[in-house]
């Protein structure tokens, strides 16, 4: 797998692709990452990478050349296409579902922007991919870019300390696509907190009983949306229901 992001930003990857559990993945290369600058294949001596936008306005737009000419390179260097992506407001968000469809691929280039844009024209003409974070604006596309990294490096096979972590997780269809329970651990009492007698019961059923119900009571409360899904896919079985009846 591997992932080719341009960014005129390469040095905010440092730090992240050497840091946390999923360094595991890009050291050993399961999960390849290769930097692109687009002032690299810039014109003339500045290397000039945007430039005001037509009709006039705040801020500056990315130049279509630099990026195309960028991603060439990239996808030259990879041995033929792959997909294009793009972080953008209008992009469809994220989710889990998209994270397991990217985590069983061949990677793909990241294009992550700046400024007040992109060329419209080098989208319509390069990018087959747009994905959001969601409502709301960042400086460039860069966060959004490690965050598809990391979602999909902590999906690989080796990568976190114990393969079922991740089953576990908030939207995985493993939960049925609820959001995860609480935790607890050491020390049982804290500033006068117990922990819920039933996790020091050694009782695994009802210990397995009482997270569900809390990821059921958790998810109708924060994103009813989820318990929509999970009820009408027939995912939600007789005691499922009387737990949440016990919410209503």
């Amino acid at each position: 797998m591997r992932f080719d992001v341009i960014t005129l930003f390469p040095e905010l990857f440092a730090p992240f692709l050497a840091t946390g559990v999923t360094r595991r993945a890009f050291e050993t290369g399961q999960v390849e990452v290769v930097l692109w600058s687009p002032r690299d294949f810039a014109e003339g001596n500045y290397r000039r990478v945007d430039d005001r936008p037509f009709g006039g306005g705040p801020g500056m737009v990315m130049m279509a050349e630099p990026l195309s000419a960028c991603l060439d390179a990239a996808l030259a260097a990879r041995g033929g296409e792959a997909p294009v992506v793009m972080f953008s407001p209008t992009g469809e968000v994220l989710q889990h579902r998209a994270v397991e469809h990217w985590a069983a691929g061949e990677g793909a280039v990241l294009v992550c922007g700046r400024y007040e844009g992109i060329d419209q024209r080098f989208i319509d003409a390069r990018v087959t991919h747009q994905l959001s974070l969601g409502d709301f604006v960042l400086s460039g596309g860069e966060i959004p870019a490690m965050a598809l990294l990391d979602a999909v490096a902590r999906l690989q096979p080796g990568v976190l300390g114990d393969e079922a972590s991740h089953i576990q997780d908030s939207f995985n269809p493993a939960l049925d696509g609820l959001l995860d329970c609480p935790h607890y651990t050491r020390p049982e009492q804290w500033k006068g907190q117990g922990v819920p007698s039933v996790l020091l019961s050694g009782h695994h059923e009802q210990i397995e009983r009482w997270r569900r119900d809390q990821r059921l009571a958790i998810t109708l409360q924060k994103r009813p949306e989820l318990i929509d899904a999970a009820r009408a896919s027939g995912r939600l079985n007789a005691a499922d229901e009387k737990a949440l009846g016990k919410k209503l």
